[in-house]
């Protein structure tokens, strides 16, 4: 699983839910789950959806459908508004709310939203480099065989001082006067 900085961004609706309930839907050829949940809450998509009941994914994790377990878990559920509803997939981000680091969690609600307009680029192979202001190279793929690694669980690319976006890490708000290109 990419970073959770990586999988935010793109996503119009991120929650923190329990699910209470499942049921399958008769809808195509080989249906449609719908979990019902308990919203937490809502970190983006309040904008399309101020409330989410439902969660809609593929019946099928061979379709890339998403299995939650009910009454167990809070989940971070990121997901897709269309028609109304909230769609996921194994494509989206869909962790157990318990696996987040601590930086990750503090991050939804005070670090990532000052991301949107960056951009983050992978490094698969060396040498890397940024094209652009608006880009954090991603180094955990040369390390971490692209699964989390350090910085995708501690740090967060925000938007610096003139525009250009550099890692940060901390609990403070980032400093608008020092860029800082070196960390991590």
């Amino acid at each position: 699983m990419p970073g959770l900085f990586i999988k935010f961004s793109p996503f119009i609706t991120v929650i923190r839910a329990k699910v209470v309930g499942k049921k399958l839907m008769k809808d195509g050829p080989f249906g449609t789950m719908r979990y019902t949940v308990k919203q937490m809450k809502m970190y983006r998509g309040f904008d399309k959806m101020p409330h989410v009941q439902y969660i809609y994914t593929e019946a099928s994790e061979g379709l890339c459908g998403v299995k939650l377990e009910v009454n167990k878990y809070q989940y971070l559920i990121t997901g897709r508004v269309y028609d109304g509803k909230v769609y996921t997939g194994l494509c989206n981000l869909n962790e157990k709310w318990e696996r987040l680091t601590l930086s990750q969690r503090k991050g939804l609600n005070h670090r990532y939203h000052l991301g949107c307009g960056c951009k983050i680029k992978p490094c698969y192979y060396l040498p890397c480099f940024v094209t652009s202001k608006n880009e954090c190279l991603w180094t955990d793929m040369l390390s971490s065989f692209g699964q989390p690694g350090y910085q995708s669980k501690h740090y967060a690319c925000i938007k610096q001082k003139e525009g250009y976006c550099s890692w940060y890490r901390g609990w403070a708000p980032p400093d608008k006067t020092v860029i800082n290109a070196t960390d991590p």
